[in-house]
Formats: structure tokens, C-alpha cells, sequence
């Protein structure tokens, strides 16, 4: 039986501490399930060759995504990673923000197809950004344990994230950033989400559902969430437009 910790109570507190210490056991369980599972993922929705870009979260770079990316190209969609290296946050927004826009125009340029964005948790937030920044090139957006909709104080990883970034979660560029995650998307969005992740609050990793908004609720630690098997199926039925939420 799988691992379920206390949950918070409230969209306002961070994930108890329960939650936080077992991250570690959660993960290494999901892993071996990933093991174990492997082969029937094949089940699911086959790819139709459109363009998935897949953003890591904080810290992480391409390879924390690789079992996502070779289980999307298996299925016969075209999943590539940013190529920005490791996601060093918000700071990188001016930065990698912008190499990360010519990356999605290039992608949109070579496929002549608008580009599906996948990001983890923070990977997530940036994707939220991008969609909002440029639209017309975005079919839609999947996050993946993203806390977009709620405080950074809401997470155990937001003193984590300031040290990382440089970036003061009260500085008034953060705040804009992230605001603008969290405002509706313009394009079709799916939240997937944990109550009982241990680093982010779970209930701020989604937004009220809508006709373009959608939430899968998933039981996950946060570490290695991109390689559970019931997220790689829910990325996959999202893809297939099994969920409700088919990219127009």
C-alpha cells in the first residue's frame, strides 16, 4: 500500500512535517513501482508526432525529465528537453527566460506546429509564464506539482529557492512573475497534483476547474513525481485528450 502522509489543512500553511520526511521513502517507492510498470504504460493514448518541450524544476536540468521524455517519444510524440541547463529559477527569467522563448519559437519554427509545455514544479510556473507571454505558439500547458497558485511560504523549498536564485520571494519582479502564473492561461492548462507532497503545498498547485482548466489529483511525494507511473499515464491521457482537457 502506497504511502499517504498528513496533508495540510489549508491553501495558506506549508506541507506538514510528516509529509516532509518522508519525501525520501515516497520517492524510492514510486521509483520501484516505475520499475515494475514499465511495460504497461504502452497502454495508453499513441502520440501523434507534436511538439512536447518539458521543463525541469528547480535546480534540476534535462535529465531529471528523461524518463518522461523517452516514455512521451515511445508513445510517438516529439518531447525534447529546454537545453538550458539546470533551472536556477525565477532569476533566470531575464536570462534563460529569454533563451527559453527562442527555444519554444525554434521548436514552433521546425515543426510548424504549436509546442505543448510540460514543466515540473517550478519548471511549471516558467512554462505558466511563457504560455502567457506568447500565446499563439503555446497548444497547451501541463504542470506537474507546480505551486502557481498560492504563496512561495506555502512550500518548504522557498528559503531553498532564495538561496538558489539570488531572488527574494518579496521582491516586487518574483512577485510579477509570479502572479502572472497564476493568473488563468489563455491557452488550455492541467494541473497534476498531490495533497500530500511533501515540499509544496498541494492545494496550491491548481486552480478552480474551468472549460480550459483542468486538475488531476494524484497521492505523490514531490521528488521523482515526474517518474511515477500515474503521472506519466495522466500526461499521457492528457495528450490523448482522454481527461477533458484536449489541446485545441
Amino acid at each position: 500500500m502506497a504511502l499517504k502522509p498528513a496533508t495540510p489543512g489549508s491553501a495558506d500553511v506549508p506541507p506538514p512535517g510528516l509529509a516532509l520526511l518522508s519525501e525520501g521513502p515516497r520517492a524510492a517507492w514510486g521509483l520501484g513501482r516505475l520499475i515494475a510498470e514499465w511495460k504497461t504504460l504502452d497502454e495508453m493514448p499513441k502520440g501523434d508526432g507534436r511538439p512536447v518541450l518539458l521543463l525541469p524544476g528547480l535546480v534540476n536540468s534535462d535529465r531529471s525529465n528523461f524518463v518522461m521524455r523517452r516514455y512521451l517519444n515511445r508513445l510517438g510524440y516529439r518531447a525534447q528537453g529546454w537545453d538550458l541547463g539546470r533551472n536556477l529559477g525565477v532569476r533566470a527569467i531575464g536570462r534563460e527566460g529569454e533563451r527559453l522563448m527562442e527555444r519554444i519559437i525554434a521548436l514552433h519554427a521546425e515543426t510548424g506546429e504549436k509546442v505543448t509545455l510540460i514543466g515540473v514544479s517550478l519548471g511549471g510556473i516558467m512554462a505558466r509564464i511563457a504560455a502567457h507571454q506568447r500565446s499563439e505558439l503555446v497548444r497547451e500547458v501541463i504542470t506537474i506539482s507546480s505551486p502557481f497558485a498560492g504563496p512561495p511560504t506555502s512550500t518548504n523549498v522557498w528559503r531553498a529557492f532564495e538561496l538558489v536564485t539570488g531572488e527574494k520571494i518579496n521582491d516586487p519582479a518574483v512577485k510579477a512573475w509570479l502572479a502572472m502564473a497564476g493568473s488563468p492561461l489563455p491557452v488550455p492548462a492541467t494541473a497534476i497534483w498531490s495533497r500530500s507532497d511533501g515540499l509544496v503545498n498541494g492545494l496550491i498547485c491548481h486552480e478552480p476547474e474551468t472549460s480550459d482548466a483542468h486538475a488531476i489529483e494524484i497521492n505523490s511525494s514531490h521528488l521523482w513525481v515526474q517518474m511515477k507511473p500515474e503521472v506519466l499515464r495522466a500526461v499521457a491521457q492528457v495528450l490523448g485528450g482522454q481527461s477533458g482537457s484536449e489541446a485545441r
